[in-house]
């Protein structure tokens, strides 16, 4: 028998690995795309994990916290980006069940809710010349959350479909 602490433990070890990885090698290949205004992390697919699986919420939490250190981000995206990461697994967790004809919809809209806040205020609070406004705010915030959404619907829910058809996450060792 398995110790389920440890066969979590482990899972969120390899998403936070995993996570990590693809941030890092998406900034060194392309840089410019996993941060600021208009980013497009590829490493978001695996915020669907959170559907299958508790083990994601501390893994993206650390992944991003890991992905955001390594890419020499400021001090405050070791804050506010964990933060938001943290609380899309979580609501993803709490909305696996939610579906809409067969698709997470509502759990999908949680990335781009949270990062599009958080990350959209932190863009506009500290890294504007003309100090916080609404208009620079919902405008951050809104490129964020379409990087967001289109990494979760064009690329995240075949991932989720893809994890679905083969029963990856099925089985006590998953539960």
């Amino acid at each position: 028998m398995r110790n389920k602490n440890v066969v979590r433990l482990t899972q969120a070890a390899v998403i936070a690995a995993l996570y990590a990885v693809l941030t890092i090698a998406q900034s060194t290949l392309l840089p410019g795309t996993v941060s600021g205004d208009i980013q497009f992390r590829v490493s978001e697919i695996l915020c669907v994990i959170a559907f299958f699986t508790p083990a994601a919420i501390p893994g993206l939490t650390v992944g991003c916290l890991l992905a955001n250190l390594l890419a020499g981000l400021g001090a405050i995206d070791l804050i506010l980006g964990p933060l938001a990461s943290l609380l899309a697994a979580l609501t993803m967790w709490l909305l696996r069940n939610v579906r809409i004809k067969g698709v997470p919809a509502a759990g999908l809209l949680m990335p781009a809710l949270w990062n599009g806040l958080i990350v959209g205020f932190e863009i506009a609070f500290f890294f504007t010349d003309g100090g916080f406004t609404i208009p620079v705010f919902l405008t951050a915030g809104g490129f964020v959350a379409l990087g967001e959404l289109a990494v979760l619907f064009v690329l995240g829910l075949p991932f989720c479909k893809v994890i679905e058809k083969t029963g990856i996450f099925k089985g006590k060792q998953f539960a």
